[in-house]
């Protein structure tokens, strides 16, 4: 008598991002606001990043709330029902309480019923992970669409003394809505890990070393020689800037090789907003022809980690800068160190 086997699940046989949409803060920090906590100057600051201003979230614009705003600019492109959705992933690193999931109030907020719901910590490559796997959500019959969130406020994260960090950062949320193609409208995502830079970027120290730990588990926790001091992003740069642009441009043409398009066939090229210097090395790198738009939401957004190609896709599409149906090459690289790159389509 044989064994019984298990029914495989069948899926598309296609995937593609079907709507976007973003939610930036209402409060704009311009640099002269920057240069009240740090000596520098403008000019410095936008040699240095191409930054001019960034949005940082007030008390009510959470990063539930940023998230759910996003998401729904993004279901009401994609024409679908919060309940069709089948899965919701949340890349961030700036949800401060460890459990549970800030994607399950994301999901019940938005009516999505009882679909998987879950958060992962990528740094500033989480969207392209977030890709990644509701591709394979879709195509493996596991999710008709998924949702795919990239939030932050890392202004929680921000040490305002810190030269090197204080300018920065940003707050944001993007969000895209992933569901089934007739035609492949994403290519493969080239993503991975050098985890021997994992301090390059990194929290200043971890919570359990930031406050004192209790001696029991309803302990008060306290200890009179250890002053608390909230954790914050540090950042190698010059480490970071050279790994960036010789290690990311290979990881980028290795998407474009593995989607068999060429650099001249792109309709847009939307790189995680970092610094505007590394988008130049990688666009020099990588040949890209002068009539490819290419991304540089960093000036009026800052670095918005996992938020930022979401953010960065949607104004090019609103702006004109590129269209519906036309090819993206996206690539988000950053604390890990991780990295994630792939051909799209954009909706």
């Amino acid at each position: 008598m044989s064994k019984p086997q298990i029914r495989p699940a069948t899926g598309a046989r296609f995937s593609r991002i079907l709507g976007v949409g973003g939610y930036r803060p209402v409060r704009v920090i311009p640099n002269a606001e920057v240069l009240e906590w740090i000596d520098s100057s403008d000019e410095w600051i936008r040699t240095r990043s191409g930054i001019a201003e960034r949005r940082w979230a007030g008390p009510e614009e959470t990063v539930a709330e940023m998230s759910v705003q996003a998401a729904g600019k993004a279901i009401a492109q994609a024409g679908i029902a919060p309940d069709q959705i089948g899965g919701v992933i949340v890349a961030t690193v700036s949800h401060l309480k460890q459990t549970p999931a800030i994607a399950t109030e994301i999901a019940q907020r938005l009516g999505c019923g009882t679909a998987p719901a879950f958060d992962i910590s990528a740094a500033c490559a989480g969207f392209g992970y977030g890709l990644g796997l509701a591709d394979g959500m879709i195509r493996g019959g596991n999710a008709e669409y998924v949702l795919v969130i990239g939030v932050e406020r890392l202004s929680d994260l921000t040490d305002q003394s810190d030269r090197s960090t204080a300018f920065i950062f940003g707050d944001g949320a993007g969000a895209a809505i992933v569901g089934p193609s007739d035609t492949p409208g994403i290519g493969k995502v080239i993503w991975g890990s050098d985890g021997s830079h994992k301090d390059v970027i990194s929290q200043t120290q971890a919570w359990d070393t930031a406050f004192a730990k209790p001696d029991a588990v309803n302990g008060p926790g306290e200890d009179p020689e250890q002053g608390a001091k909230w954790p914050a992003l540090r950042m190698e740069g010059q480490t970071v800037f050279r790994w960036a642009v010789w290690e990311m441009a290979k990881v980028a043409q290795q998407a474009l090789d593995a989607a068999g398009i060429t650099a001249d066939q792109l309709g847009a090229f939307i790189p995680h907003q970092a610094n505007m210097r590394i988008t130049d090395a990688m666009i020099k790198a990588l040949k890209l022809p002068d009539s490819v738009p290419v991304a540089r939401d960093i000036s009026e957004t800052g670095n918005t980690s996992a938020a930022s190609i979401p953010l960065a896709m949607e104004r090019m599409l609103e702006s004109g800068e590129a269209r519906s149906g036309d090819l993206a090459l996206i690539i988000g690289f950053g604390a890990g160190l991780v990295y994630a790159a792939a051909v799209v389509t954009l909706p």
